[in-house]
């Protein structure tokens, strides 16, 4: 089951949910302990609160992000930046989740909206950057 976001700015947190396997209000708890909030614009043009979120349920992140080139290139599993924007002189764009569901490739994208997230789609979602997940053994 793909987490959904709940809120419109809560894509960040939703991927961590799909990456640690909780529900939304067990990840945001956290992240509200942490003084991470969903409409806190910096959630959604940084990278340093999904990657400390992360830490708090036992995964690790890059320390950089990488740019996308190619899907075949994608790690299992990996944050992924799409509708990448500017305004105002701010980065934003919107979370999504890459792995690989079955052996095969997936976008798990949490937008409320989408009558199917778990997308294929590939050629349409036009990624940015990425940022390789592991789980802390």
């Amino acid at each position: 089951m793909i987490i959904v976001q709940e809120e419109t700015t809560g894509c960040g947190i939703a991927a961590v949910a799909n990456i640690v396997g909780v529900s939304y209000a067990t990840v945001k708890t956290q992240a509200n302990s942490m003084r991470i909030y969903a409409e806190d614009e910096a959630l959604y043009s940084d990278t340093v609160y999904i990657r400390n979120l992360l830490s708090q349920f036992g995964y690790a992140t890059s320390a950089h992000e990488i740019l996308f080139e190619q899907w075949e290139q994608m790690p299992n599993p990996a944050l992924l930046a799409i509708k990448y924007h500017v305004e105002h002189g701010k980065p934003f764009w919107h979370w999504v989740v890459f792995q690989h569901e079955a052996g095969i490739p997936v976008v798990f994208d949490s937008d409320p909206h989408l009558t199917n997230n778990v997308r294929t789609d590939f050629e349409a979602m036009k990624p940015t950057w990425y940022i390789p997940v592991s789980k802390i053994e």
